[in-house]
């Protein structure tokens, strides 16, 4: 995407965004729905509207900011609203907890392979004057779930993989882990400011790249 303008990035760009981040947190909800917490139904959080989920800052200004500093090229993510979830709700808490965590970069997950075959759909067309812009919308799609399934999956909380960790740890090391929440978005800034992240990607996307696009069929 480096060759593109910055409105046509954008453009390119904003729906897969919108529905991963939109998409994450309605997973979560929902599974919350079926294990007894139906506090985000009650808040009209399972909706597909991403107007109802919109952060100003994780959805628009970060993901923009990285976007135009990058050019395109660089590590593009966001967030959306966090839906509320009343664990003392929850059936099964401690168990639950893990479910509805999951639940987020799960959906990434499914998400990714949908938009494996609209590149797939892309390719088919051919000399369509819609093969570019859905390869690249696609290809973008593919890319940013795997990095918020990725990321969402870091054993730090308060991310859904720190949610996972808290829930298999026994009663009172959850609780001490659990106390590094407050801390957890100091932590991720290291984590991002360091590079450390980068190897972790340079890993794992690959794997899960060549695992989606196996499953789309390409």
């Amino acid at each position: 995407m480096e060759n593109l303008s910055l409105v046509q990035q954008i453009s390119v760009s904003l729906l897969p965004l919108l529905f991963a981040i939109t998409l994450h947190e309605v997973a979560h909800g929902w599974v919350a729905k079926q294990l007894g917490d139906d506090t985000a139904k009650i808040l009209g959080r399972l909706t597909l509207n991403p107007l109802k989920h919109v952060d100003p800052i994780g959805t628009v200004l970060v993901p923009g900011f990285l976007l135009f500093a990058s050019g395109g090229s660089g590590i593009i993510f966001g967030w959306a609203k966090p839906v509320p979830v009343d664990w003392g709700r929850l059936r099964n808490p401690k168990r639950d907890m893990a479910l509805v965590a999951v639940a987020g970069p799960m959906a990434n997950f499914l998400m990714a392979i949908f938009w494996a075959m609209i590149v797939k759909t892309a390719i088919l067309l051919q000399s369509s004057f819609a093969t570019e812009p859905l390869l690249l919308m696609g290809g973008f799609g593919v890319s940013i779930n795997l990095i918020l399934m990725i990321f969402n999956l870091l054993p730090v909380p308060p991310l859904d993989g720190g949610r996972v960790v808290t829930s298999i740890l026994p009663g009172s090391l959850a609780w001490q882990f659990s106390r590094l929440e407050p801390y957890g978005a100091f932590i991720l800034i290291a984590l991002l400011a360091s590079g450390m992240l980068r190897p972790l990607l340079g890993y794992t996307m690959p794997v899960l790249q060549h695992l989606v696009t196996g499953i789309a069929g390409l």
